[in-house]
Parts: structure tokens; sequence; C-alpha cells
């Protein structure tokens, strides 16, 4: 993303503070009461959107694509929405959970796991017989809300004391967070599994000797001149 100017470059930077403070962005979600070819409508417009931003001019190409992406999210619907529909019918008896409605339930939730994993794995391998490694980290990205390069990117603007060696670390964790968060099943549980990688971050850089409280006021208050700056420059 161009930054054009001091404005806009405080709007960026704003941004990325909401995101380092785990706000969560209000997404739009589908109705229960749409019908099959409706849902597919939408999650049709969200996968056109996500492969717009490779900006290719080849139309064969960017139909091909924006099918496999929007076949995953169907699949992925279709995973958790059987899944919770089961766990839905165990917790509607009414009474507590007996040790056996629990076993049942875990039972259900390490199968939908094993069965997302095996569904990312065969999602990945057709895009890539498509895409490049490139388009598919900006495809992931979509599908992410782009959070992990807009908190990576806060990380190293709050802190831009980081080693080499923290900076891969945190980039580490973000991507498998990224793997993670593709396959959740709602904006919410997204950004809860971006959350708790941030956690792990957090605790990592304070392990370190880095005063996060001290880095966030230092940073606000650059944030504060900069939006002063801003202002004078108008």
């Amino acid at each position: 993303m161009k930054r054009t100017g001091s404005l806009s470059l405080l709007l960026m930077t704003v941004t990325l503070l909401m995101m380092l403070l785990s706000v969560t962005l209000a997404v739009a979600q589908t109705s229960p009461a749409q019908t099959k070819e409706e849902f597919r409508e939408v999650i049709n417009k969200r996968a056109a959107k996500i492969v717009a931003a490779l900006q290719s001019t080849d139309s064969v190409f960017n139909n091909k694509v924006t099918n496999i992406v929007a076949d995953q999210y169907m699949a992925l619907s279709a995973i958790h929405d059987a899944r919770n529909a089961k766990i839905k019918d165990i917790k509607a008896k009414g009474a507590g959970l007996t040790e056996k409605d629990k076993a049942a339930i875990e039972k259900l939730q390490a199968r939908s796991e094993k069965d997302l994993a095996k569904l990312h794995k065969a999602y990945l391998k057709k895009l890539s017989a498509h895409c490049t490694s490139q388009q598919i980290d900006e495809i992931k990205n979509g599908m992410t809300y782009n959070v992990l390069n807009v908190t990576y990117s806060a990380y190293k603007d709050m802190i831009p004391s980081l080693t080499e060696e923290q900076k891969a670390q945190i980039l580490s964790w973000l991507t498998e967070a990224r793997e993670k968060a593709m396959d959740a099943e709602s904006s919410e549980k997204k950004h809860a599994v971006f959350g708790k990688y941030k956690g792990r971050i957090n605790n990592y850089l304070a392990k370190a000797g880095i005063d996060m409280k001290k880095e966030e006021k230092a940073w606000q208050q650059r944030l504060k001149e900069k939006r002063e700056a801003a202002k004078q420059s108008k």
C-alpha cells in the first residue's frame, strides 16, 4: 500500500495501533435465512474481491482462481456447520453434559480439525496449479484481513529496536497464525487465532527484556506528534 503524504502515514499508523490492540473488525455475517444460492453469491463476491487484489488482467485465470477460493469457503462452511449442528444437538438435551457427551463433542471437534487440515492441504495444491507463491500469499492475506502484514508492521513500528532474530520469530508466528486463521469459521475466530499468537509474541518480547508498556507509551507519543505535524502541514 503506497503512502501519500504525512496524513496517509498517520492514518496507516493509527490503523496499525488498532490492530495491535486486537480491535476486532466488524464483518457482515450471512443470515441463517439465506438460501444456498444466496450464500454462494455472497461467497463468490468475497472470493472475487480477494482475487481482484492480485491485479491480474487474465480473465480466465481470475475466474478459475475465484472459483477455487469460493469453493474453499463453501467447503469450510460445510465442515463447520455439520460439526456445530451435531454439537448443538448434544447440548440441546437440557441437562448438564455427561462425560459421554463431552467425549462425543471432543471427538466431533477432533474429526473436524482433521477434515480441515486435509481440506487446507488440498486447497493450497489447487491454488499452486494456477498461482505463484506470492499470489498464494496474497490470497491467504485476503482470507485473513491482512492481519499478518498489519500486525508485523505494527510491532516493527512500535519497537524500532527489534533485532533481526526477533523480527524473524514474530513473522514466523504470525505466518503460522495465518495458516490456522484461514480455516476459522468467522471473522471473530480468525482474529482470535491471531490474538493468541500476539500473546505469545508479547511474552517472548517481555522475556527478552522489552518493556511492552513503555514501548507502547512511546509509540503513542510518536503517533501524537505525527497527528500534530499533520495538522500543521494543512
